[in-house]
């Protein structure tokens, strides 16, 4: 994700960017201290920005918001739903220029990653750890001070999760890497929840489940498409080590492991017929492009083709579509 473990956004490679950043290396460009300060200051407002992948984070809200909704069973507080959002923006951002400060050595070496700040040198590493961590902490007390304390503990569990578990941890080392690495992006509908009952319950916990079997199905076709990125900075993502048909049956049993998860809440007495009706219609079309990604990946189907981007960017409309249920859901009951 990823806090969005999550890796969850779509992203494009850069077919020159290898080469521009070993020659950024080897001009002395890439983590110096002197280059950025040089640099305009709304260019460098802009790459402190960029630290946090705002787009990662839109989906991370998507996920927060909704489930809001459903613990309030109608509108909740707007000033809560409004700190909640800033809190979980500054630690998942947190996160992220973490993640940067610690993947810079390998983002360097990325075509897709080439151009983030401290690549390019418009953000030093030292600057970069102080906001990692200063957003750390604000985030923190913001959570404790002014919404509660289980989710200020729930959002900097998240954060410490991604950065040290993750991204330290399990990213270099395990093709399972994003498979419990993606935990940390399935906080976010614990912490709506908690920032409006100060309490958890099995609703967020089915949800905290459909998101981390949604994960690796979501992450893998951006893996397959970009798999000599990952193979030549040595990142064990299951695409690199093995083959489209083993990552397309991967796919296939997590996807309907997580269709029959997200059909819970109903039984339980959480959701009523109108999320049920989205998750069924939802979850068909992802089960579908599923199947279809494993019948090309079975034909041998190479390059173009195999289509895998089709189920990445379909991932993101389904999530965004379940959890908008989630929201609607209590007004139709």
């Amino acid at each position: 994700m990823s806090l969005s473990g999550v890796c969850v956004t779509a992203v494009e490679s850069r077919p020159g960017g290898t080469s521009q950043a070993l020659k950024a290396l080897g001009e002395g460009v890439i983590g110096t201290s002197q280059g950025p300060s040089r640099r305009p200051v709304g260019a460098r407002v802009m790459a402190f920005v960029a630290l946090t992948k705002p787009r990662i984070i839109e989906l991370l809200l998507i996920t927060t918001v909704p489930v809001m909704f459903l613990a309030q069973q109608g509108v909740p507080d707007l000033g809560l739903v409004l700190l909640t959002c800033l809190g979980g923006y500054l630690s998942a951002g947190g996160a992220n220029a973490l993640n940067m400060y610690i993947d810079r050595d390998i983002d360097a070496l990325m075509d897709r990653t080439s151009q983030r700040p401290l690549v390019t040198g418009m953000v030093s590493p030292r600057e970069c750890l102080a906001f990692g961590i200063s957003l750390a902490i604000v985030s923190t007390l913001l959570f404790g001070l002014t919404v509660n304390w289980l989710s200020a503990w729930l959002a900097l569990g998240a954060l410490l999760f991604y950065v040290v578990v993750y991204t330290m941890i399990l990213k270099r080392r395990t093709s399972q890497n994003i498979v419990w690495g993606g935990i940390a992006g399935c906080m976010p509908v614990l912490i709506g929840w908690s920032a409006v009952t100060d309490s958890l319950s099995w609703a967020p916990v089915v949800l905290f489940l459909v998101m981390f079997f949604w994960t690796p199905p979501h992450y893998w076709p951006l893996s397959m498409k970009v798999r000599e990125d990952y193979a030549r900075v040595g990142v064990p993502m299951l695409p690199v080590i093995a083959s489209n048909k083993v990552v397309a049956r991967q796919i296939v049993i997590y996807s309907w492991v997580m269709v029959a998860v997200s059909l819970l809440l109903t039984p339980l007495g959480y959701t009523g017929w109108f999320y049920t009706t989205v998750a069924l219609a939802a979850g068909g079309w992802w089960l579908w492009e599923a199947h279809s990604l494993q019948n090309r990946a079975k034909a041998e189907t190479a390059g173009g083709k195999l289509k895998e981007m089709r189920l990445f960017h379909w991932s993101i409309t389904y999530v965004s579509l379940l959890f908008l249920a989630v929201a609607v859901d209590p007004f139709l009951r």
